[in-house]
């Protein structure tokens, strides 16, 4: 049967969880939700945010496998169940190899691996039993281009994302569960100042369409790919880097 779709991309009726929602793009990215129609469940590691109105926020640490299932059991009884979720935990670093610790990189991996794990082990085999859901991540241009102002722990952690997301849409697609990941080049959030401070490198020498992202850019790709507007779309890296990486 031919699907045929117009206006924009909607998510009425749906629930959508979303992690790192207390950060630039995790805020974005669930106002742009909530906007279009989604019931939406915010986290994060502080215990209270404001993230707007009419969104849910919920404190969860994502490293944590007892956390997972505190959280996740709570929003599946006050909702019922997950249609939507973006994983959007993260932290970065830029300290070079020589230098850089055990610890550092065990931080890392532990929040932008294991929590994109934990959270996708939990909620995929039920989607899967249901019949429906999107997974996205966000990953990054770094796992394509081996950074741009970050280390090498924060490299590998994204490429192992990315790697991660095609495993779950083969996985997933007889079951009807999609699972895609977003490659942003540099988005001007508090992450991105944290590792350029007033350094960072000019736009224009550097971005094919003269500026680097912001969150409302990484929003509406994140909306188009949980959307039904991506129905044909599972596996995909998107770029999102105003044409630093053309594949």
């Amino acid at each position: 049967m031919a699907q045929h779709l117009s206006g924009p991309p909607r998510l009425d009726g749906q629930v959508a969880l979303i992690t790192g929602g207390a950060g630039g793009m995790g805020r974005a990215i669930a106002a742009a939700f909530h906007a279009a129609g989604a019931r939406v469940v915010a986290t994060d590691r502080a215990e209270h945010e404001d993230i707007g109105p009419g969104i849910e926020y919920r404190r969860y640490d994502v490293t944590s496998r007892a956390e997972t299932d505190r959280v996740i059991d709570a929003v599946l009884a006050a909702h019922g169940k997950v249609d939507v979720l973006v994983l959007c935990a993260g932290i970065i670093a830029r300290t070079p190899l020589a230098d850089s610790s055990d610890d550092e990189w065990d931080a890392i991996l532990s929040v932008n691996v294991k929590g994109v794990v934990n959270p996708a082990r939990k909620l995929f085999p039920l989607m899967c039993k249901r019949g429906f859901g999107k997974v996205l991540a966000a990953g990054s241009i770094a796992a394509k281009n081996g950074g741009v102002a970050s280390g090498p722990a924060y490299v590998a952690s994204k490429a192992a994302v990315h790697g991660m997301m095609r495993w779950m849409a083969k996985a997933g697609a007889p079951h009807g569960v999609y699972a895609n990941t977003l490659a942003p080049g540099p988005v001007e959030t508090a992450m991105w100042a944290s590792v350029t401070g007033q350094a960072a490198p000019s736009a224009n020498a550097t971005v094919p369409l003269g500026r680097y992202g912001n969150a409302e850019d990484i929003a509406q790709a994140a909306l188009f790919l949980c959307s039904p507007a991506s129905n044909w779309i599972t596996g995909t890296s998107l770029d999102i880097s105003g044409g630093m990486w053309m594949d």
